[in-house]
């Protein structure tokens, strides 16, 4: 499948304007696995630009982050407890047995699962951890209830949605790659964004980026498109705002490795 991600300028605006959400997961990581003590060894796979590498420090001592994206991988934070390495979810540099917790941040939908759950298999311990969380844009704006069907109706169909595998991970898929299911929770978070840092969001899509790295549309001009159709959408009881909460949630999935091989 084609890396909507992969290039410098799409890497570029990741890190510039995704929201960093992800230490309020890893904290419901850490209490739905009862993790009294940071583990020693995590590997963050489709880690992008290394906010959810940074974040898994929290429970892990050492993380290594995976990315196809080199691109993504150069704006990953440096530290003595992070490295970084370039593959696929599918084919990942580690030894057998070798990690504690496996995490995959809002990329799954993109992996060819069945062979990276046998990669995850195989690279986790016995009894080790694999957690799949995402986290959606709802589309849902708390000060102007008419920014959903300005989305769903303008936004979304001049820059639909490409194909990806939404499917939930169920305790059947679990089993049969080798892994114990253990549960799963949904979470919500609301992120406040300035009509340009929403903007510069938007940007990040794979709708946009898909135009965008692939030379049918220039960045500049989808940039100012978003800017021109916020304005309208900057507004609360009849009165500009200057910022508005919007509602992102997403699955975390639990799963953990038998101690047999299937």
């Amino acid at each position: 499948m084609l890396n909507y991600f992969a290039t410098t300028s799409a890497a570029e605006r990741y890190a510039r304007a995704r929201p960093y959400f992800h230490p309020l997961v890893i904290q419901k990581i850490k209490a739905f696995l009862h993790l009294c003590e940071p583990l020693s060894l995590a590997l963050d796979v489709a880690c992008g630009t290394g906010m959810s590498t940074q974040a898994a420090h929290a429970i892990s001592r050492f993380v290594v982050g995976a990315d196809v994206s080199a691109a993504m991988l150069a704006h990953a934070p440096q530290a003595e407890h992070f490295a970084y390495c370039v593959a696929p979810a599918e084919w990942l540099p580690l030894r057998d047995d070798s990690v504690d917790l496996l995490t995959v941040s809002s990329g799954f939908h993109w992996f060819e699962r069945g062979q990276f759950l046998r990669e995850a298999q195989r690279v986790l311990h016995r009894q080790g951890y694999l957690v799949i969380y995402d986290n959606a844009f709802g589309g849902t704006m708390l000060e102007n209830p008419a920014f959903r069907r300005w989305l769903d109706e303008v936004s979304l169909r001049r820059y639909p949605t490409p194909a990806r595998d939404w499917r939930p991970v169920s305790a059947a898929d679990a089993l049969r790659a080798g892994f114990d299911w253990l549960g799963d929770e949904r979470y919500q978070n609301v992120v406040r964004f300035t009509r340009d840092e929403l903007a510069d969001y938007l940007t990040t899509q794979s709708n946009v980026t898909a135009l965008v790295e692939g030379g049918r549309e220039r960045i500049e001009d989808v940039r100012r498109w978003f800017a021109d159709e916020l304005k309208a959408m900057y507004i609360a009881h009849a009165q500009p705002i200057d910022m508005g909460s919007f509602v992102f949630n997403g699955p975390i999935w639990y799963l953990q490795r038998l101690s047999r091989r299937p």
